[in-house]
C-alpha cells in the first residue's frame, strides 16, 4: 500500500538536512507525479544546503591559515555614518573549523536572518566582546579614534574569557595601541587587515553580526527616548523621517554634533 503523499511531504519537511538524502532514497522510486515533485523539490533543498556548507567552508580560510595560533579573533564595528547614536564594535572568538550556516556580512543579511544568527554566534563562539563609544566622545576625537577606541574595548572584554588574541582578522584595518593593550604578548599580536573582510572570514562575519544586533537594539531603546526621529527603524541615519524632525525640532542628546552642523548650519 503506498504512503499518503501528504505524510511524504511532512517526512520530507521534518527530516534534517544530515537525514534527508535517505528520506530521497526510500521514496525515490514512487512514480507518482506528486511524490516525484516532492523529491525534486527536496534534491534542490539538499542541493541548497551543500552549497552553503561549501560557502561557510570558504570562510573560514583566514582561520586555517593561522591555525596554528591559538587565539584568532575576528573584529567589525558598526555605526561610523549615523549621525546620532553609538559606534559599536565586536571581537569574536570562534573555535576551529566553526560552521554556522548562512553566517555572512551582516550587511548582506535580512534583520531577521541577523537575529536569528546571534544568539547562534554567542553560543557556539569561544569567547566574544563588545565595545562602545558613545555620541560625545565621538565629536571629541572623531569617528576614526572613536571606532578604534570601541575595537580595543571590544578586545579587552573578549580577553577577559580566553585570553589576549594572537592574531587579529580586521575589516579591512590595523588597529593602533593594540600591543600597548596586551603586553604580557610582547608586541607579538599578528593583525591581518582583509579588504571586505566581513565577506571572506566567518569569524569577522561573526563580529559584523553581534555588532550590528548589538547597536540595533540600543538604537530601539534610545527611540522610546528620544521619539520622533525613528531611530527604530533608521538606527540613526539619515533618512527621511530623521532628516525632517532634525530640521523642525533641533537635535536631540544622543546627536553627534559633528556630523550635524553642516545639515542645521
Amino acid at each position: 500500500m503506498s504512503v499518503k503523499i501528504d505524510r511524504i511531504k511532512e517526512e520530507l519537511k521534518q527530516a534534517s538536512n544530515d537525514a534527508l538524502e535517505e528520506v530521497i532514497s526510500r521514496y525515490a522510486s514512487d512514480e507518482r507525479s506528486g511524490v516525484q515533485k516532492l523529491i525534486a523539490q527536496a534534491r534542490k533543498k539538499k542541493e541548497h544546503y551543500l552549497a552553503e556548507c561549501e560557502r561557510v567552508q570558504a570562510m573560514l580560510a583566514y582561520e586555517r591559515t593561522y591555525s596554528e595560533y591559538q587565539v584568532v579573533c575576528g573584529i567589525d564595528e558598526v555605526g561610523r555614518g549615523p549621525l546620532a547614536g553609538p559606534v559599536v564594535a565586536a571581537a569574536v572568538v570562534l573555535p576551529k573549523d566553526c560552521q554556522i550556516l548562512y553566517l555572512n556580512d551582516s550587511k548582506q543579511l535580512s534583520e531577521k536572518k541577523r537575529e536569528e544568527l546571534f544568539p547562534e554566534i554567542l553560543e557556539k563562539a569561544v569567547a566574544y566582546g563588545v565595545g562602545c563609544v558613545d555620541h560625545c566622545t565621538i565629536d571629541r576625537i572623531n569617528i576614526l579614534q572613536a571606532t578604534f577606541q570601541a575595537m580595543r574595548e571590544a578586545l579587552k572584554s573578549m580577553a577577559m574569557q580566553c585570553g589576549a588574541p594572537d592574531v587579529l582578522l580586521n575589516d579591512a584595518v590595523t588597529i593602533p595601541g593594540v600591543n600597548e593593550l596586551f603586553p604580557e604578548k610582547n608586541g607579538s599580536i599578528l593583525q591581518v587587515p582583509i579588504i571586505k573582510g566581513d565577506a571572506k572570514s566567518l569569524s569577522i562575519a561573526a563580529a559584523s553580526v553581534v555588532a550590528k544586533v548589538t547597536r540595533d537594539h540600543m538604537m530601539i531603546e534610545l527611540d522610546r527616548l528620544y521619539p520622533g526621529y525613528g531611530f527604530a527603524g533608521n538606527k540613526g541615519y539619515g533618512s527621511a523621517e530623521h532628516m525632517e524632525k532634525l530640521r523642525k525640532d533641533g537635535p536631540c542628546p544622543i546627536h553627534r554634533a559633528s556630523f550635524i552642523k553642516g545639515i542645521l548650519g
